[in-house]
């Protein structure tokens, strides 16, 4: 019996579908939630801050999607590195399932909510800058050098900010958390994702 062996090009497609899967899941779960509040905008009071971190997380699941493109330029796959990328792709879906939960009957507002958990969601996002970090290796030296000192310093400023959300509960410092990690994703993406070459 001839044995064929997989290429990286028969391999790539297979990873790209089940992280797809995971990512799937996450986006129906923020465009559910936010059906929920156009279907019932009354039930419980909105928080702008929440809202902003439910656009933001979105684009970060879209961009997940746009960048993980860049895998198929690794040749040598494990075990490891797929499950390192499932890993990261839940921690994706797990931030939409904070930003809204199954039931928030325990709860007055979306504000009360976002707080009653920000150490979970916080913990989280600060978590997915860090698996950036080894997804920007995985893919390789270059890749990374692309990025620069900008990436270097931009993660632990983010992490430190994360840390520090979970600590404050302070409302202005939560909107201009948001505010700022908006317009930075934002021209990160414009600046060094605008095409996948």
């Amino acid at each position: 019996m001839d044995q064929q062996v997989a290429t990286v090009h028969d391999i790539f497609p297979h990873i790209r579908i089940v992280m797809g899967m995971v990512i799937g899941l996450g986006v129906t779960r923020l465009l559910s939630g936010v059906a929920r509040i156009v279907q019932h905008p009354k039930q419980y009071r909105l928080y702008p801050v929440h809202l902003a971190w439910v656009a933001s997380v979105l684009l970060m699941l879209v961009h997940f999607w746009w960048w993980e493109f860049g895998l198929y330029q690794i040749e040598n796959w494990t075990f490891g590195k797929y499950l390192f990328l499932i890993i990261y792709a839940v921690a994706l879906f797990l931030l939409c399932a904070l930003l809204f939960p199954d039931s928030m009957q325990d709860y007055r507002s979306y504000e009360d909510y976002f707080y009653s958990r920000r150490a979970w969601f916080f913990g989280l996002l600060a978590t997915t800058y860090l698996l950036d970090v080894i997804d920007t290796l995985l893919k390789g030296e270059a890749h990374f050098a692309h990025f620069g000192s900008e990436y270097l310093f931009r993660t632990p400023v983010f992490v430190a900010l994360c840390i520090a959300a979970i600590l404050m509960r302070n409302r202005y410092f939560h909107m201009v958390f948001v505010a700022l990690a908006l317009i930075y994703q934002v021209s990160f993406i414009l600046r060094l994702f605008d095409t996948i070459a």
